[in-house]
């Protein structure tokens, strides 16, 4: 909020105002339409979709469709959620939209392009038409401090737009990122549908769209910190269904690379503290699947997420894997075993998801475990919204 009187963060993240409980939704909307009626914000002259690229170097880039999308309840398999929403995050994010009118920021969404068609590099209209609207002047680029390079470009063309319609609408997508604003969105249409109003923009909610099978998703890991947990009675817990192999404490370098390497064998974690650094691999089977929740398929408790949680976490360690308890660092090891010392705790360092595990899980129905996936790189809040006064 310091760094700019026109930061999104102040539509999208609404301060609460003391003495004024709840009513930070409808700041958020008089905003919105302060900087609408002020031209810092404008709506395009022509209904459009949105080429979106993130690039740097030569190490990332993606490339999307952003738009409008026509929402489907999960069951019918076609918008794939990956895992649970909580209540508190969808309310708000409900208030927000209905205060504001708007969809303020994309979803992120999937699809396996690729595959569909049964050609590695395979390019649908919606892709290939994406590359070519790519390869002119963009309507708007900037560097944010991460050094990633982002360039948008607006599609008009109708023949255009009903190509990209036509080889979209068959597919499947999975949510890699928004899963409460898809939940949002579910809850908004259903609302105005039971007021009596019928077909409007409550039906279609805003995302960002990319074809994985030519810019494969980079999945990061998630790492937990069990405060108050001392490593070397964790390893020794840890003993009772894992093979545990002491390592060198203080070359992080080297405890990821043996992570690694034993991730590509089954599920393995190293587990840090002060002065001391352990690899788990080689799970006991059985044990495993009798710490396994009903109700689960056989593949999922064979994911290293689950195993993590329901044997090690919750078996072995007696711990609810919630936030209570168990905090998470996202993408930085370093982080965790910092906060793991400073709390004389224990670290969990993971080894990051697979896009395929991801993929598996959704498309039977399931949820992956709690906080076993982070999409990067996302879309940046604050180039497209949509206001449902423009349709």
């Amino acid at each position: 909020m310091a760094a700019d009187p026109h930061n999104v963060v102040r539509l999208i993240l609404p301060r609460p105002v003391p003495g004024r409980p709840g009513e930070e939704y409808g700041d958020a909307a008089a905003l919105l339409g302060k900087w609408l009626a002020e031209g810092i914000l404008a709506a395009d002259p022509a209904p459009a979709l949105y080429v979106y690229e993130q690039a740097a170097g030569v190490s990332v880039l993606q490339r999307g469709l952003i738009g409008r999308l026509r929402l489907v309840e999960p069951e019918a398999g076609i918008v794939l959620p990956h895992e649970d929403v909580s209540p508190g995050p969808v309310q708000g994010r409900l208030r927000l939209m209905e205060a504001t009118q708007a969809n303020l920021e994309p979803i992120f969404l999937l699809y396996e392009g690729a595959r569909e068609a049964g050609e590695p590099g395979f390019r649908g209209a919606a892709s290939r038409i994406a590359g070519a609207v790519a390869a002119t002047a963009p309507l708007a680029e900037t560097v944010t401090p991460d050094g990633l390079r982002h360039r948008l470009w607006a599609i008009t063309d109708h023949a255009d737009l009903a190509a990209i319609a036509a080889d979209l609408a068959p597919r499947q997508a999975l949510i890699a990122d928004g899963h409460h604003r898809y939940a949002a969105y579910l809850q908004l249409r259903a609302r105005r549908h039971a007021a009596g109003h019928g077909q409007g923009p409550w039906d279609y909610g805003l995302a960002m769209l990319v074809d994985s099978g030519l810019y494969p998703p980079r999945i990061g890991a998630i790492h937990r910190v069990i405060p108050g947990l001392d490593v070397q009675q964790a390893a020794k817990l840890a003993a009772g269904a894992f093979a545990v192999r002491a390592l060198p404490f203080g070359d992080l370098g080297a405890a990821e690379a043996e992570l690694a390497r034993a991730s590509g064998e089954g599920p393995a974690f190293v587990v840090a503290g002060e002065g001391h650094a352990y690899l788990l691999s080689h799970p006991d089977r059985e044990q495993a699947r009798a710490a396994m929740p009903a109700g689960y398929s056989a593949e999922w408790g064979e994911l290293p997420a689950a195993i993590l949680q329901e044997l090690l976490i919750g078996k072995l360690w007696g711990l609810t894997d919630d936030d209570s308890l168990v905090k998470v660092v996202h993408h930085d090891a370093s982080a965790a075993l910092l906060a793991a010392c400073e709390a004389t705790g224990t670290a969990v360092l993971c080894a990051p998801m697979s896009p395929a595990d991801v993929y598996a899980v959704a498309a039977r129905g399931e949820k992956v475990p709690r906080k076993s996936t982070s999409f990067a790189p996302k879309p940046r809040t604050g180039l497209v919204l949509r206001s449902f006064a423009e349709g």
